[in-house]
């Protein structure tokens, strides 16, 4: 049944409302369709202005200089304000047609608006607003579902995640970023068609793991994954973490699982490599499960890499981001004998590119835990002083020196130039007295005699 709401009149951006008054001009219906009227009507920013139309795209290209077909086959034109060159999302009032690959429609058919809302995921998403007369236009019930805080699907759940088994993921995405609890019906179907989740891209599944790890509900979005059975489906490295015990005097809070929960929610405005990254910290740790004189999981941080890179490759993570959270996942442990570790290594540590997520990491490590931060405080403490010191300094020795007293150019240079430098960080030497590094190298590298033939 339709509902029109009275609304005050938000403020569009000036190329979306030259677009909309150049189709109403012409004859067509246009509304703005979405996620922008649901944001409206929660009091929040929308990100996008997109319109739905009775133009269909030829009629749209008719209309305006500049388009661009993005997505003509299913009636999406992109419109150039030249104004503001800024661009205006067009798309035709449609009904989609069979559903075949659980992903995409074969074709659509255009239709008008009613029809176009019913084939829309979530009834909060299928709302329009209309400019011209201030009303929000609802034929799904998205209004009352806003009221009673719920996301519920249009019309049988079943049907719509059988069309596209993205709208699972979404369907967490939306309660987690909203607020809104998933409705009976809905999660009944998300538990049923969760396993079908994996007929869903890499790249998509992604791109919608990323959206979740990175809001501030993150610990809340892992456990309603984990709930679904869409984490057992795409990340059963993880799932495998829940009733995994750890050892109460370091873990009072539980398993694995409820570890791994905690620590994400203690990180503070994470990127998603840092959030993935935490997400994996202890992916190793089923593995390596064994009672000795208490519960350990030795070297779970080296088999967590393993496992984190694997993953990062079937999500088809950047490489960048890849190196990076296998990286955090392998050094997260690192921390641990700060106090013992000579400067040098301290040192090379803090050299790192991503030490700062590591030092983050395990603050969040520390509090997902026994709360004891003092071992991230002492390590942040040494790195603050390093800072302090001003930059590296330049190598007191380079390969040049050594071939002058009699070494072989070679792989060994590189390691002996590393030693030095470890040494002179280690206090070992003055920065500029190279005569006693050359005698330090001496003593501790032979020197062999070059063959005639060198």
């Amino acid at each position: 049944m339709e509902q029109r709401v009275s609304h005050p009149p938000p403020v569009l951006p000036p190329a979306f409302c030259r677009v909309h008054r150049r189709l109403v001009e012409a004859g067509e219906e246009a509304l703005l369709a979405g996620g922008a009227v649901r944001d409206l009507l929660l009091g929040r920013t929308p990100s996008d202005f997109d319109l739905a139309t009775s133009a269909t795209p030829e009629r749209v290209a008719e209309l305006f200089s500049r388009t661009v077909m993005v997505g003509a086959q299913f009636g999406v034109v992109r419109v150039i304000d030249g104004e503001a060159e800024s661009e205006v999302e067009v798309a035709t009032f449609r009904a989609d047609l069979s559903y075949r690959d659980g992903r995409h429609p074969e074709g659509v058919r255009y239709t008008d608006a009613r029809e176009d809302a019913i084939r829309r995921d979530f009834t909060i998403n299928g709302l329009f607003f209309d400019p011209s007369t201030s009303e929000v236009i609802d034929y799904v019930g998205g209004i009352e579902d806003l009221a009673q805080g719920r996301l519920r699907a249009i019309g049988d759940p079943r049907t719509r995640f059988e069309e596209d088994r993205l709208r699972l993921l979404r369907a967490v995405r939306f309660s987690v970023a909203l607020g809104l609890p998933i409705e009976s019906r809905t999660w009944d179907a998300v538990l049923e068609f969760a396993p079908s989740i994996v007929k869903v891209s890499a790249e998509r599944i992604r791109d919608e793991i990323e959206k979740m790890l990175i809001h501030p509900r993150r610990e809340y979005a892992y456990h309603l994954l984990s709930d679904s059975g869409l984490m057992g489906a795409i990340l059963p490295e993880v799932e495998s973490m829940r009733g995994v015990e750890q050892p109460p005097a370091y873990h009072p809070e539980g398993d694995v699982h409820v570890h791994t929960g905690l620590v994400l929610s203690h990180l503070s405005s994470p990127d998603f490599a840092l959030a993935l990254a935490a997400l994996l910290h202890d992916v190793g740790k089923p593995g390596t499960f064994e009672v000795t004189d208490r519960i350990r999981f030795n070297r779970h941080d080296s088999l967590g890499a393993e496992i984190s890179e694997e993953i990062c490759d079937r999500l088809k993570v950047s490489r960048r981001d890849r190196e990076r959270v296998v990286w955090l996942v392998k050094k997260h442990l690192a921390f641990i004998s700060i106090d013992e570790m000579r400067p040098a290594r301290r040192t090379r540590l803090f050299d790192q590119e991503y030490f700062e997520d590591l030092l983050a990491l395990c603050y969040a490590d520390c509090r997902g835990s026994h709360g004891d931060t003092s071992l991230a405080e002492r390590t942040e403490e040494y790195y603050r002083a390093y800072l302090a010191a001003g930059p590296k300094v330049e190598p007191i020795l380079r390969g040049k020196q050594l071939i002058e007293i009699g070494f072989t150019p070679g792989p060994q240079l590189g390691e002996i130039l590393r030693a030095v430098d470890d040494a002179h960080r280690d206090g070992e030497f003055d920065q500029d007295d190279i005569s006693a590094a050359l005698d330090w190298v001496r003593e501790r590298y032979p020197i062999e005699p070059r063959s005639e033939s060198q």
